[in-house]
């Protein structure tokens, strides 16, 4: 079988092949070992249970970055990953045995056994492997603490960075004819001194790994002879070439704790290979690994014609005269930095210098997209995976939806059927906890009609969704008994009141008349009237995203309306007596409410007609009695104000009493607080006398007070925008009448009139009904308008 003798070096036992992993250099170099080799059968470090699924790694649709994913089945959220990218070494151990018809077996612990291991010490998984030393991305001392072994040969290299060390030793290496097996002998040497000096380095889990793997080494030699290659991190080969005894091996691994796994390939993205990304073995640069790993030849232009194609996508002026100067310069840092070859450090520079123009900003992007990279891998259809993962891909396929590594934003329009399908796939996934996708702001319409989702798909996500197959094997059916299953569980009411909101936006049907009975009960139990107040607005946003998607929300109208009558009843009593904080927590709440019944108005409730009347009698009853908090006060009355329920001289009226000077400082600033906050600079600029009594009363508290009440109204003008704040100095420092003047044609502020100019208002009327999407005589347009036609405006949601 073999074209070249097996290695004299390895006559007396297996070729043990120690490598970094994800080391594009160690890679390669076990390419060429195992070419010059030949073995019978291929040792990998890695999971047995993944055995079966090496003959995947041949398929044609199999792109990585992949791993291996092993999750226990009887405990969601307990998972582990082994990842692999074309320049792992492992990979490119699997992809030759494959080639060559060699039998390829993982020889690492099982994963039934690292997941059991990880409960017993409080983990809750993660990724799997080490760099050339067990996680060596992690420093220490000798006595529980890792050892970094790379960093302990680069410093005894004279080298105070382990990366660069690397890159010089193994990364920057050239081929010719030099040895196969050269490589592996010093590594092995290396690791060797550093075993018998450091002993486990602080891994306390190595020496068990290690014996199950010399039991299959031993297995391997048995059924295949010394012709046997085994690849595995470096810090390992010490341990496997030791003779110890079978009965040793086995004791330690006697009573080790189990649970039951489930494998697959799943795909995965260069961002979560990098040590940055939190993975104990991740490397610095997966991108520019990968660039040293694929390119044939004049790895540096090649790099940095690739970074010149990425600044100019982002419209940056580079040409390619920029790129010749940045290989001469990273090229001369090379040479005055002693390296063989021009490395990341020295490209990045020249791409800074030649390209960025001194800019990090720019040198940023760089990093992100190429050094890093977002590449996301692909696993083929034959993979194992549970139902609910093959329903997902058949409807992201059925919706073009497809999943990347890169961030991006969605626009959907619910009224186009595609749109209306992706979002309730979206907000399903939400419910199994897989956010995929989270709701953004969107940068156009606010009718309910539009939604914006920002996308990005993480390789956890594959474990959320291997975890949510518990609650059924379709998208839907899971997300209902998730659903029904949560409505039971959640502590409040608000907490309820939101899960029917998802319950709507996702279209599960069958789950809502669940929600909606504990809801009811819930409602009926809870007398607490901030609960109340606070579940209220999501229950109504519901019945406006229930009209949208066409479901049927005559019963949550029902509860909502409940709802409001005993906010109705129950509001007044709850604000008196209140400390600052509550009162300023119970005026969120009224704001929130006073919403929630206008939109609750447009439903049209039957049994409960128009509740806005009622709304607007509790809001009189709060702005005249003396026991609520002023800024609850002040919000009760420039709510009327805004509702057209108060006149402008009723309201200044109250104004004036509450600050008279009997009213103590501090309850007359939350008062205005109240009044004014959240956008009332405008009412003050166009009314001249609320503005004079705001004055007035400023000026005339005393010195001890106004240093009490300063916090308070700094609060309150600070909120507002930059042009009102100079607004408001301008006519206060232009004393009493300034509107007036102003409006009288004197010498005051420009853009004020005495009176309304029809003809210059009429003039803006078409490009305002051009933007509303509505025709002259006022009603929808139905080809133009971007909101939906509940709400013309778009304002509603």
């Amino acid at each position: 079988m073999k074209d070249a003798p097996w290695p004299r070096a390895s006559a007396a036992g297996p070729l043990l092949l120690g490598v970094r992993h994800h080391g594009p250099g160690s890679a390669r170099a076990v390419r060429a070992a195992l070419e010059a080799a030949r073995p019978e059968v291929v040792l990998i470090e890695g999971p047995p249970e993944a055995d079966d699924l090496i003959p995947l790694a041949a398929d044609d649709h199999m792109r990585p970055p992949v791993a291996l994913l092993a999750h226990a089945v009887d405990e969601p959220g307990r998972s582990a990953f082994w990842p692999m990218a074309e320049f792992s070494p492992e990979w490119v151990a699997i992809r030759w045995a494959l080639a060559h018809g060699v039998p390829a077996r993982f020889i690492d612990l099982p994963a039934a056994h690292t997941l059991a291991w990880e409960r017993e010490e409080g983990r809750e998984g993660g990724e799997e492997g080490e760099e050339a030393g067990e996680d060596a991305g992690e420093e220490g001392e000798v006595d529980d603490v890792r050892l970094d072994p790379l960093a302990v040969l680069a410093e005894a290299g004279g080298h105070d960075d382990p990366e660069r060390w690397w890159e010089d030793a193994v990364e920057h290496r050239g081929g010719g004819d030099r040895d196969p097996f050269a490589p592996f002998a010093a590594l092995e040497e290396a690791m060797g001194a550093l075993r018998e000096r450091y002993g486990t380095g602080g891994h306390a889990r190595d020496p068990v790994r290690e014996a199950y793997m010399r039991l299959q080494v031993r297995a391997a030699r048995r059924e295949f002879g010394d012709e046997v290659a085994v690849v595995c991190g470096a810090w390992h080969v010490p341990a496997l070439r030791e003779r110890s005894a079978v009965s040793a091996d086995r004791a330690l691994l006697k009573g080790l704790p189990k649970v039951k796994a489930d494998m697959t390939w799943v795909p995965w993205t260069h961002r979560r290979m990098a040590r940055a990304g939190g993975y104990g073995a991740g490397i610095d640069s997966p991108g520019w690994y990968g660039h040293l790993f694929t390119a044939p030849d004049r790895p540096v232009e090649r790099w940095l014609t690739k970074v010149a194609g990425l600044l100019r996508e982002e419209d940056r002026i580079v040409s390619s005269a920029h790129v010749i100067e940045a290989v001469r310069l990273a090229e001369t840092l090379a040479a005055m930095r002693g390296r063989p070859l021009a490395g990341l450090g020295e490209t990045t520079d020249a791409v800074r210098a030649v390209m960025c123009e001194g800019s990090d900003v720019p040198l940023a992007l760089v990093r992100d997209r190429l050094v890093v990279g977002d590449v996301l891998g692909e696993v083929p259809e034959g993979a194992p995976a549970v139902p609910l993962q093959r329903d997902l891909a058949r409807e992201q396929r059925r919706l073009r939806l497809r999943p990347e590594a890169l961030e991006r934003e969605l626009e959907l329009d619910l009224r186009k059927e595609t749109d209306a399908g992706r979002s309730r796939l979206l907000h399903r996934l939400r419910l199994l906890g897989v956010d995929w996708g989270e709701p953004a702001d969107s940068r156009g319409s606010t009718g309910t009609f539009r939604e914006t989702w920002r996308l990005r798909w993480e390789p956890e996500l594959s474990v959320r969704v291997a975890e949510a197959g518990v609650w059924g094997t379709t998208v839907a059916a899971a997300a209902t008994a998730r659903v029904e299953a949560d409505a039971l569980a959640v502590p409040s009411l608000a907490d309820v009141t939101a899960l029917a909101e998802h319950c709507l936006l996702a279209e599960l049907p069958d789950a809502l008349p669940v929600v909606m009975r504990v809801l009811a009960d819930r409602a009926a139990l809870d007398t607490d009237v901030g609960h109340l107040a606070q579940a209220l607005p999501a229950l109504v946003r519901s019945l406006r995203y229930g009209d949208v998607r066409g479901t049927g929300t005559e019963a949550l109208a029902g509860v909502a309306a409940g709802l409001a009558e005993r906010v109705f009843v129950g509001l007044p009593p709850a604000c008196a007596a209140l400390d600052a904080d509550a009162a300023e927590e119970m005026r969120g709440h009224v704001d929130a409410v006073h919403g929630a019944v206008a939109l609750l108005a447009e439903a049209a409730v039957p049994g409960h007609g128009d509740l806005r009347p009622r709304w607007r009698a509790v809001l009189r009853t709060l702005s005249a009695r003396d026991a609520v908090p002023g800024v609850i006060r002040g919000r009760a009355v420039r709510l009327l104000l805004d509702d057209g329920e108060l006149g402008q001289d009723a309201a200044a009226r109250l104004m004036g009493l509450v600050l008279s000077p009997g009213t103590p400082p501090a309850d007359a600033a939350a008062w205005i607080e109240g009044f004014v906050g959240g956008g009332g600079g405008m009412l003050l600029v166009h009314d001249e006398r609320l503005l004079g009594l705001v004055d007035a009363w400023l000026t005339g508290v005393s010195a001890e007070a106004f240093t009490d009440v300063l916090p308070l109204l700094r609060r309150t003008f600070s909120a507002y925008e930059a042009g009102v704040r100079r607004t408001l100095g301008e006519l206060v420092r232009r004393g009493p009448g300034a509107v007036g003047s102003a409006t009288a044609g004197g010498a005051g502020i420009p853009g004020f009139a005495a009176d309304l100019d029809p003809d210059r208002a009429d003039a803006v009327l078409p490009v305002v009904r051009l933007l509303l999407g509505l025709r002259e005589d006022g009603t929808a347009d139905a080809g133009g308008a971007y909101a939906d036609d509940n709400d013309p405006v778009g304002v509603g949601t």
